[in-house]
């Protein structure tokens, strides 16, 4: 997945990482479409081979990021979009056929920042705090051939400071074992010590001393994209190649146990929930049918007392009718 604002040169990256041409058609938008534009997710999937090894690469691109006025819900898209990933695994490995699961998780993300300015903005902190705790967080300082060899140096270490002053994550190369051959670990040393990287890439074919190279034709020199001096490209297509399985490793075993637990620890909360309603109602239901209850006992208890007042009287009028009537008739005779 690639993130950063408009025109840092992330589609010309990504083409000239895997020499090809995932954006062919792409139009630049006006001015006005980018100040009302929203971010959309365009995942562009393509079979490449690099030395030999058959890869098929889906890159995801986010245009419209941080191109509105208001950008303070412009990284919620992209969040959204990689636990959808996350939640599409999860429910291919809860199913009963796992042997061919289709993988669509974000296993990298690079972070374009910009190359003019002090360092972060708050959009690109605020960004990179939601996206560090969910993938492979990889920063990349976007046309660094706008600032000189100074300039970078300064800006990395200002932009390192600032991220660990917000406590963010971003992805480290693991630390090479002891036995390992010294050009491979001076490698990885210099892998290392190039975050952020700072790149400036072509897809255009230059002629440079008798050879085609990729790179661009300034009025005071070439720029090459593979060469160390001029960019940090080699080493970032490198970091790609060599650690490719240890971020599908980190991807699987970090941010997706740790989605994995959160759905899990939802689905929990939501049953016990819904015992908790059911408990709840069933218990007012048993204090319903214990009212209606009490109800119908007064009411039974009523209709005896009435019942009861009602046969005392009956007799009681009987009785007098029958003496008046014998004292009458027995004066008269």
């Amino acid at each position: 997945m690639v993130v950063g604002d408009s025109g840092l040169g992330k589609s010309t990256l990504i083409n000239a990482l895997f020499y090809s041409q995932l954006y062919k058609d792409r139009k630049i938008p006006a001015v006005q479409d980018l100040n009302e534009s929203t971010v959309k997710i365009k995942p562009v999937s393509v079979d490449i081979e690099e030395k030999g090894v058959k890869l098929k690469l889906t890159v995801v691109d986010t245009p419209g990021f941080g191109d509105a006025i208001d950008n303070t819900t412009c990284i919620r898209p992209i969040i959204n979009y990689i636990d959808e990933q996350y939640g599409k695994f999860l429910e291919y490995e809860s199913g009963l056929n796992r042997k061919h699961i289709a993988d669509s998780r974000i296993h990298c993300c690079f972070y374009f920042i910009s190359p003019v300015g002090y360092g972060l903005k708050p959009l690109d902190i605020q960004a990179m705090k939601a996206l560090h705790t969910k993938v492979n967080l990889i920063p990349i300082i976007g046309k660094a051939d706008a600032l000189t060899r100074q300039e970078i140096t300064d800006l990395k270490k200002r932009i390192m400071k600032e991220i660990e002053a917000n406590g963010i994550s971003i992805y480290t190369v693991p630390d090479c074992d002891s036995d390992e051959d010294e050009d491979y670990k001076e490698q990885i040393k210099s892998i290392k010590d190039a975050v952020p990287f700072a790149v400036s890439s072509s897809c255009d074919l230059v002629e440079l001393k008798g050879r085609k190279v990729q790179g661009r034709q300034y009025p005071w020199g070439i720029l090459e994209t593979e060469n160390p001096e001029h960019s940090d490209f080699v080493k970032l297509k490198s970091l790609l190649v060599t650690h490719m399985q240890d971020l599908r490793e980190v991807t699987h075993e970090v941010h997706y146990e740790n989605y994995r637990e959160m759905r899990l620890t939802q689905r929990s909360s939501s049953i016990v929930s819904q015992q908790s309603l059911v408990e709840s109602i069933s218990s007012a239901d048993d204090a319903d049918r214990m009212l209606r209850e009490k109800e119908e006992e007064l009411m039974r208890m009523k209709q005896q007392i009435l019942q009861l007042q009602s046969a005392m009287k009956q007799p009681s009028n009987g009785i007098n009718g029958s003496n008046g009537t014998n004292g009458t008739n027995g004066l008269d005779n």
